[in-house]
Formats: structure tokens, sequence, C-alpha cells
């Protein structure tokens, strides 16, 4: 049910499985709201409240959540694949395993290797250390504040490099061997596209990016 809506006090309102696809909300309430199962794929959302509400099993893909109040909301087995969280209130969600894209993509805690690719299609494999911070939004990407560059080779392994040139930057440059530090990493995790060394977990994701 596409549509703009505005200024609505929907709380405690049983929207079970409704069709909410590609919606405008504006200043809307809907506290306690059950919206277990419901499709929310890419509705903009602008200063609603979510308090306590029951998004479980929820389409969210897409969703542009930003600023949003979505304290104590409930989000088991919602998927929530490049939903838009920046500044949105997130204190006290509950969420499990089949929560798709909300919990961290990379491991939480210590070393692992990740992959990048840079200009002229140079696949870089990257370390990051135990010690180093690091983040993901809702997507397979994952940021980092430092690693160390292990080995730069071309798509089909046919051909290996000393450097690597970022797309992001073209003064940031990967050399084998060597640590890469991102000054600028921006520990707000659901800031996407900000500071960071920017990887994925495997080299197909890593190559399939632009």
């Amino acid at each position: 049910m596409a549509g703009v809506f505005s200024g609505l006090d929907w709380s405690h309102q049983d929207l079970r499985g409704r069709d909410f696809k590609d919606a405008t909300f504006k200043q809307m309430d809907f506290s306690g709201a059950d919206f277990s199962g419901a499709d929310l794929t890419n509705v903009l959302c602008r200063d609603c409240q979510f308090v306590g509400a029951d998004l479980s099993n929820c389409q969210l893909v897409g969703a542009d959540l930003r600023g949003c109040n979505l304290r104590d909301s409930r989000l088991f087995g919602a998927n929530l694949y490049r939903a838009i969280l920046e500044e949105a209130e997130l204190s006290g969600i509950q969420a499990d395993q089949g929560t798709q894209f909300f919990h961290l993509h990379c491991p939480e805690k210590g070393a692992f290797v990740a992959y990048k690719k840079c200009f002229d299609d140079r696949v870089v494999q990257l370390l990051i250390p135990a010690e180093a911070r690091r983040t993901s939004a809702t997507d397979s990407s994952c940021r980092c504040e430092y690693a160390k560059v292990l080995t730069i080779k071309s798509i089909d392994f046919s051909q290996e490099y000393r450097d690597a040139v970022s797309y992001a930057d073209q003064t940031f440059i990967y050399t084998v061997g060597e640590l890469a530090v991102a000054e600028n990493f921006n520990p707000d995790r659901w800031a996407d596209s900000t500071g960071g060394i920017h990887f994925f977990m495997t080299r197909a994701e890593a190559i399939a990016y632009l």
C-alpha cells in the first residue's frame, strides 16, 4: 500500500502482514503497533515513533529509518538488508539469529582475512588485526581502522602487484607487506558511507563491488 501518511496515531494498531512497500511515513506514532510479517520494503520514515513495536519477520529491505525511535522494538526474524539506521534510537532492540543484516557482518573479535577491490581490478587481500576496530551497517560491506596488506593480485590470479590505489581516495595506496591506516575511521557502525578501510569477507563479494 504505497502512499504518503503524515501525523497519524497508529499506536498499538494491528498491522500484521500489511503491505506498506514504498510508502512514506512522516511524524507517525507506531508505538506498540504489531507489524509482524508486514512488508516495509523501501519505506521512507521521518520522525516516526516505533517504541515497543513488533517488527518481527518484517521485510525492512531498503527502509529509510534515519532519526526514527525504535527503542525496545522487536526485530526477531526481520530482514534489514540495506536499511538506513543512521541517527536512529536503537536502545533495547530485541533481535535473534534470524534477524538478517542487523548483527555485525564481520567477526566482532580476533584477527581475520578480508578483501577489497581497487583500481585496475586489483584485488587486495587484507589481514584485519585483532586490535583493529571494525564495523558493518546493514549489508555485507564492512569497515576497519587499519589492516595489513597480504597480497595484491588480478581477478584471475595471473598477475601480482606491489601497490593498489583506492577507489574512494586516489591518494590512499595499499602496499604489500605494509599497514594501511584510515586516519578518518568513523566508529559509528550505522554511518555506512564514511571513513575507514572498506572490505568484504569474501573475494567474490569484493570482485562484484563496482
